[in-house]
C-alpha cells in the first residue's frame, strides 16, 4: 500500500518510527516520510544535516521529504515556535511538495506536540486518504505535568485541539491501555481506539551475537554500572535519580552511567556538581542508536524513571521494550503501567515515583544478588518482552488497522488525483 508518515520526529533523531518506517518499507509498502529538520533533543539543527541535507533525503528505499521550520531551542517560547512553525510549514509546503501523489493511508506519530497532525488532517482531506495516529502523548495532561501551561482556561482550549484532531482520525492507537478510557473521552467513544505498544528496535533484537561492550565503558569495568539510556527531561526526573545517588555516594565500586542529552542536561550537570556527585555519576552525552546495544551490554543494570504525575503512571516509556530486548535487569522508579510491566515480566525491581531513597534500597537489593538471580531477571524481561511487545505481531496488526480502514473508508474508490 501506499503510505503516508506525518511525524515532526524522524531520522537521524531516535524515534521508534525510524524502526516502523523501515519495517514497512521492507514489508514492501510504498513509505513517504513528511517530516522537519532534525533538532531533536539538543534543540539544534544537527550539524551533519546542515552540511549535507542531500544524505538525509532518503532512509533505504523511503523518500523523507523535509520542510523548513525552528528548532526547539532552549526556552519556552522557542518550543513553541518550534511546533507552531512545523505544523504550519508541513501544511503548506507539504501540500506543494507531495502534489501529484496518492496515498492509501496516512500515518500520525504523535508525541507532542498534537500541532504535527494538523498537516495530516489537511492532506488527508487533499488526498482522500484515511488518517491513523498513534498517540503516545497525552495532551492536554503532558501539558499540564510539565508545568508549560497551568491555567484551566488554556488547557480547555488544548482539549478543543484535541477533540478537533480526534474527530478528524479514522483510528487512534494508544501506547498503553491506560490511555484509552482519557481518550475515548475527548475522541466521543472507544470505537475508533486500537491498543498498540511500542517495542524493541531491529537492532536490539536482530541477531544471535552479544555486541561487544561501548569502549567508553572499558574505565569502569570494575565498578557496578546503572545505566540511563534517553531524554534527560523533566518528566525523567533526575532530582530524584540524583537523590539516590547521592544515598549511595559512599557505595564502593557502583557507577551511574547517563547516556543521552535533553532540555534538562544542563541542570542536570549543575546539580551534579553542586553535591559533588562528578566520580559517582557521569554524562556520557549523545550516541546513534545502532551503539546502545553496546552500551546495554556493558552495563549491569538498565535504570528508567519518570516523575509522580497521573499522567505519567499511565504511560510505558518507550525505552521500556528497548530495555527488556537487551537482557538486562531493570531498576525503575515509577508508578502505573511501566512498573506494571516490568513487576509483571519479573525483570527487575521498581521503586515508586519521586522515592529516590526507595531507589537506593532497590540498588542495594539489586547488588546484593548473585549473578545468577540477576540473569535470571534480564531472561524473564528479553521472554516477556517477545511475547507481549513482539514487533512482528505489532506491525501485522498495523498493516491490518491500514487496510481495513483504506477498505472500509468512502474515500477508498475516489483516492484523489493530486
Amino acid at each position: 500500500m501506499r503510505i503516508l508518515i506525518v511525524s515532526q520526529y524522524f531520522w537521524p533523531e531516535n524515534f521508534r518510527i525510524n524502526d516502523l518506517v523501515e519495517e514497512l518499507s521492507r514489508r514492501g509498502h510504498e513509505v513517504t516520510v513528511l517530516t522537519g529538520r532534525p533538532n531533536y533533543p539538543e534543540g539544534r539543527v544537527f550539524l551533519t544535516y546542515r552540511a549535507n541535507p542531500q544524505d538525509y533525503a532518503k532512509l533505504g528505499e523511503v523518500p523523507v521529504i523535509r520542510v523548513p521550520m525552528l528548532a526547539r531551542g532552549s526556552s519556552s517560547i522557542q518550543l513553541l515556535l518550534n511546533y507552531l512553525s512545523f505544523a504550519i510549514s508541513a501544511t503548506v509546503l507539504g501540500m506543494w511538495k507531495l502534489r501529484g501523489r496518492r496515498f492509501d493511508a496516512i500515518f500520525v506519530f504523535q508525541i507532542s506536540p498534537i500541532t504535527a497532525a494538523l498537516p495530516a488532517i489537511a492532506l488527508r482531506r487533499l488526498k482522500r486518504a484515511p488518517l491513523l495516529m498513534w498517540v503516545l502523548d497525552l495532551w492536554p495532561d503532558t501539558l499540564e505535568a510539565v508545568g508549560v501551561v497551568r491555567s484551566p482556561r488554556l488547557l480547555g482550549l488544548v482539549g478543543q485541539l484535541v477533540r478537533f484532531v480526534y474527530d478528524r482520525c479514522d483510528r487512534i492507537l494508544v501506547q498503553s491501555r491506560a490511555f484509552t478510557n482519557k481518550v475515548a473521552v475527548l475522541a466521543r467513544g472507544a470505537e475508533r481506539i486500537r491498543y498498540f505498544p511500542g517495542w524493541a528496535e531491529s537492532l536490539f533484537i536482530d541477531g544471535d551475537a552479544v555486541p561487544e561492550q561501548a569502549p567508553e565503558l572499558a574505565a569502569y569495568a570494575n565498578d557496578f554500572k546503572i545505566l540511563f539510556a534517553g531524554n534527560i527531561g523533566e518528566a525523567q526526573d533526575f532530582p530524584s535519580i540524583l537523590d539516590a545517588v547521592d544515598a549511595l555516594r559512599d557505595t564502593p565500586n557502583l557507577r551511574w552511567l547517563i547516556v543521552g542529552d535533553g532540555r534538562a542536561a544542563g541542570q542536570v550537570r549543575e546539580e551534579i556538581n553542586r553535591r559533588g556527585l562528578q566520580d559517582k555519576i557521569i554524562l556520557l552525552g549523545r550516541f546513534p542508536l545502532e551503539r546502545m546495544p553496546s552500551f546495554f551490554a556493558g552495563a549491569d543494570a538498565l535504570l528508567v524513571a519518570l516523575r509522580k504525575e497521573p499522567i505519567w503512571s499511565m504511560t510505558i516509556p518507550g525505552k521500556v521494550q528497548s530495555y527488556l530486548a537487551a537482557g538486562k535487569p531493570l531498576l525503575a522508579m515509577l508508578d502505573g503501567e511501566g512498573s506494571r510491566v516490568i513487576e509483571e515480566a519479573g525483570a527487575g525491581l521498581v521503586a515508586s515515583a519521586g522515592e529516590g531513597q526507595a531507589l537506593a534500597a532497590q540498588v542495594r537489593h539489586l547488588m546484593s544478588l548473585n549473578a545468577d538471580d540477576r540473569a535470571a531477571m534480564g531472561r524473564n524481561g528479553t521472554s516477556y518482552g517477545r511475547r507481549e511487545f513482539g514487533r512482528q505481531q505489532m506491525v501485522d496488526a498495523l498493516e491490518s488497522w491500514i487496510a481495513e480502514c483504506h477498505a472500509t473508508s468512502p474515500r477508498a474508490s475516489t483516492t484523489a488525483r493530486r
